[in-house]
């Protein structure tokens, strides 16, 4: 059986599409990396393909009558359906969310295979090319934005050493953290109380002073520092 070209090709480049934009999920230590990246592009160019070739599809019209589809729909369902697996690397910790960058290379290397599906293969490297630029080149250049981070901080007090509000956020104001949110949890015999906080401070955040400060803390059980990072 000759292999057609018209369908071999744009297959290789979704593939390595993905592949690309895979590898720079996987560097940095994403769940959904390289091969999640090539399976979406993958998938999206192979569904594409399909709609573009219904004269190939093994289905037989009513009598004297002519079927003819959209080849658009496809993209609309593969869009939705993509939706479903950007959903599973989004988390929440605490009061952040976490995955939301790489939910948002799945959701344009779908759209990608896309591109290479329907034969419009300018478009799809020249998408390629602004994916790996947002995703990996953007990077050094956010990292020398002036910017402030959230951090997500929990405080386990002992019952009879609880501060009031005001003390923590004037605590964490010393460190240039401003309090967003205060949590309040409880253990079940009372002996323990946490405060699970949301706070937004400079980048980057002394985390060591913080730290030092805490364990010097009387009363204070434990700590956990979270800063928030996609």
């Amino acid at each position: 059986m000759q292999i057609d070209l018209t369908l071999l090709l744009p297959i290789v480049a979704a593939m390595a599409a993905g592949g690309l934009i895979g590898a720079e999920r996987s560097y940095n230590g994403h769940q959904a990396g390289f091969r999640t990246h090539i399976l979406v592009c993958l998938t999206a160019c192979v569904l594409m393909l399909a709609a573009m070739h219904q004269n190939e599809w093994s289905f037989l019209a009513l009598p004297g009558q002519t079927v003819l589809i959209d080849p658009t729909r496809m993209p609309h369902g593969i869009l939705t359906g993509i939706g479903f697996l950007c959903a599973g690397v989004i988390f929440r910790e605490g009061f952040s969310v976490h995955g939301l960058t790489t939910a948002a290379s799945l959701w344009t290397t779908s759209a990608i295979g896309l591109l290479f599906g329907a034969g419009m293969f300018q478009l799809a490297m020249l998408s390629v090319g602004a994916t790996l630029v947002a995703l990996a080149l953007l990077r050094l250049l956010d990292a020398r934005i002036p910017s402030r981070a959230l951090t997500d901080i929990t405080l386990r007090w002992s019952r009879d050493a609880v501060p009031r509000e005001a003390t923590v956020r004037d605590l964490l104001a010393q460190y240039r953290l401003r309090t967003l949110r205060i949590g309040h949890v409880v253990s079940a015999d009372g002996a323990i109380h946490e405060h699970h906080i949301k706070a937004r401070g400079p980048v980057p955040m002394d985390s060591d002073a913080l730290a030092d400060r805490l364990a010097a803390e009387p009363g204070l059980r434990g700590f956990a520092l979270a800063p928030r990072d996609e």
